[in-house]
């Protein structure tokens, strides 16, 4: 596609971003807001497949509802002839993709907040009905000021029940990310997405995924069958705990795993805190990934299943036995899963090719009224039906809960059929749309298109928000409201000055794009500290929540690390004394089982000789050698008898 080039009146597409298993993503500008944003392309040949265009209208829909800081938000969605595309929030970052290819593994408090973020982001998406399905490095954004933002809400639901891709043995995702159900074809629900998380937290903790092979396959059956090896074998800077939540999330078994995203998050920030994690596994080593060379961030497609079950029984879920099965066990099974796999193959490429007029098999859609949206999808799931929540006003049924079903209750359907769940909104009440961070023409439109009225605009000077930001709203965000209500705005005047923040304890990357956002210049100087880590911020002068004036400079002082130690002269001192002088300053002693022979009885039992010597440094707990006095060995000389014989005159 040429570039620039206009895709409606509105949008102008100004660069190209990226390109994907589904879609091009170019960086546009609206021109009714007058902001930048991202658009998504979908390929051509997702644009002929009817099934898909009419699930990625509804999931598009949907997570255009999620408002949340940690998912990109959905602007718009619209079709010029056969192109279909979404507007999105354009984050000007990079993905953590990137960042683990650049930088290898992250720190663990980095990759726990990293994480955290991602599960509140999935939990309010799971809240909604929406299972993400594709979590993977690739679609965690990450901001300049850290931010962490989730992407591809919706389209990755789209993709795989479209009525292309839920044919017998086809599995969609990204093998190194996707749960062992969604390797075996089964349905994919919240807990699905935990086990990605878990997969992510692994890489960004150990700079690899847990499992890798020569293909896509290999590693979807590693998924089914191998348990991880904790990530504290690759990196032995992660915490036990941190283990035990990484393991927890990559239960084979979903019902092993963290249940919701919000449980995950809740023990990531315990073990951030330094306090017990509540629901995680036993950190023990397991057999690990096979190596290799698999594309760990190839694009979301479709792979052809051939990853057999688990086989270990019901009360083992997929726990690995404490003694591995003999290599004729391993053979049998292996042969049996082949021939198991060969049999479908050629059963599926006769029928193909013509075979018998096949039988058309039907479910029963299962009662879901009185369900919460999220069990009433994972419920027709279990039986191959796809569940569509739509909210309905109901005065008598609690927001949130279903209501009914269309199919019916009873109503007998072909497998994969969907199923629209009515899902009580209350009395009509809506929630307020949340508008704080949102420059002001972009907050009146959301508010317009979400049924609201913008009441008053009052401006109000602000050190932390940028000018013409909205800093608060009345009602408050997701606060029950009916249609057509006003919504009243306080928009930032931009700052008087700018409050320099508390910066101890960030790296100077972390410090450098806090003080760039914050539009301040700065200049690093070094000092030695015992008590902060080498590479990290001391002090600032000004110091922290200090008001200065727009692009004044800061000095931002960073730890040098510990400062070493001048070595002290010991000749001639005994050993106690030595050992006290080092013993002082940090130092160890040890004298050496040689001695030096001296003249001198007064050096005997003194040090003679150190290693090592000044002007040398060390630090703390290092060692210094020393080689005491002794007295020269003696020898006794034995003369031989002499005989003096006196001759007379």
């Amino acid at each position: 596609m040429e570039l620039p080039h206009d895709l409606t009146d509105r949008y102008l597409l100004t660069a190209h971003l990226a390109r994907g298993g589904m879609a091009d993503v170019y960086q546009g500008h609206d021109r009714l807001l007058n902001r930048k944003v991202a658009v998504k392309v979908l390929h051509s040949q997702l644009s002929n497949d009817e099934a898909f265009v009419k699930r990625f209208r509804k999931e598009a829909q949907a997570a255009a509802n999620l408002t949340h800081p940690n998912i990109v938000g959905i602007y718009d969605w619209g079709q010029l002839d056969t192109t279909y595309f979404i507007v999105m929030e354009l984050v000007e970052g990079r993905s953590l993709r990137e960042v683990l290819k650049s930088e290898g593994t992250l720190l663990p408090r980095r990759a726990i907040e990293i994480a955290a973020d991602v599960s509140a982001a999935l939990s309010v998406a799971h809240r909604a009905g929406l299972v993400h399905r594709d979590i993977k490095p690739g679609n965690i954004l990450l901001a300049p000021d850290g931010t962490v933002k989730v992407t591809d809400f919706g389209i990755a639901r789209a993709w795989d029940d479209s009525q292309e891709l839920t044919r017998t043995g086809a599995v969609m995702g990204t093998a190194t990310y996707f749960s062992p159900e969604q390797a075996q074809g089964s349905t994919a629900d919240e807990r699905s997405d935990v086990y990605s998380v878990g997969v992510v937290l692994y890489e960004m903790l150990a700079g690899t995924p847990p499992f890798r092979g020569d293909n896509p396959m290999a590693v979807a059956y590693q998924h089914v069958s191998q348990a991880p090896n904790p990530p504290s074998t690759v990196n032995p800077d992660v915490p036990a705990s941190l283990d035990g939540i990484v393991l927890t999330a990559l239960a084979k078994s979903p019902d092993d795993r963290y249940q919701t995203a919000e449980e995950m998050r809740q023990d990531l920030w315990a073990a951030l805190q330094g306090r017990a994690p509540v629901a995680t596994a036993p950190v023990a080593a397991a057999a690990g990934g096979a190596a290799g060379m698999v594309d760990d961030e190839a694009a979301t497609r479709m792979i052809t299943r051939a990853v057999p079950p688990a086989t270990a029984p019901p009360d083992q879920g997929y726990r690995v036995l404490e003694e591995p099965p003999s290599s004729n066990l391993a053979f049998v099974v292996g042969t049996f899963a082949l021939l198991i796999t060969l049999g479908v193959l050629v059963y599926l490429v006769f029928d193909l090719l013509g075979g018998s007029e096949p039988v058309v098999e039907t479910v029963e859609v299962p009662a879901v009224a009185g369900l919460t949206a999220a069990d009433a999808i994972r419920a027709l799931g279990q039986v191959d039906l796809i569940g569509i929540p739509e909210e309905v006003n109901d005065d008598t049924v609690e927001p949130g809960i279903v209501v009914g079903s269309d199919p019916e209750e009873g109503e007998m359907v072909e497998p994969n059929t969907e199923v629209t769940i009515f899902v009580s909104a209350g009395t009509g009440a809506i929630d307020v749309p949340f508008l704080e961070g949102l420059e002001r023409s972009a907050a009146e439109e959301v508010a317009r298109s979400s049924g609201f009225v913008i009441g008053t605009v009052r401006e109000e000077p602000s050190d932390t928000v940028p000018e013409g930001i909205v800093i608060r709203q009345s009602p408050p965000p997701n606060t029950p409201a009916q249609p057509g209500s006003t919504i009243d705005l306080v928009v930032s005047s931009g700052p008087d000055a700018i409050v320099l923040g508390d910066l101890s304890g960030l790296t100077e990357r972390e410090a450098t794009a806090r003080l760039d956002t914050l539009g301040l210049t700065y200049v690093f100087e070094r000092e030695f500290s015992d008590e902060v880590e080498r590479g990290r911020v001391i002090r600032t002068d000004p110091g922290p929540n200090t008001l200065v004036p727009p692009g004044s400079e800061v000095l931002v002082i960073l730890s040098d690390g510990v400062e070493p130690i001048p070595v002290p002269n010991l000749l001639g001192l005994d050993v106690d004394t030595a050992r006290d002088r080092l013993d002082e300053l940090g130092l160890v002693l040890v004298v050496n089982n040689s001695t030096i022979e001296v003249s001198d009885p007064a050096q005997v039992g003194l040090i003679q000789a150190q290693s090592p010597t000044q002007p040398a440094t060390l630090f703390p707990g290092d060692i210094v050698r020393v080689t005491l006095g002794a007295a020269p060995e003696t020898t006794t000389t034995t003369q031989p008898e002499t005989t003096t014989t006196t001759q007379a005159p």
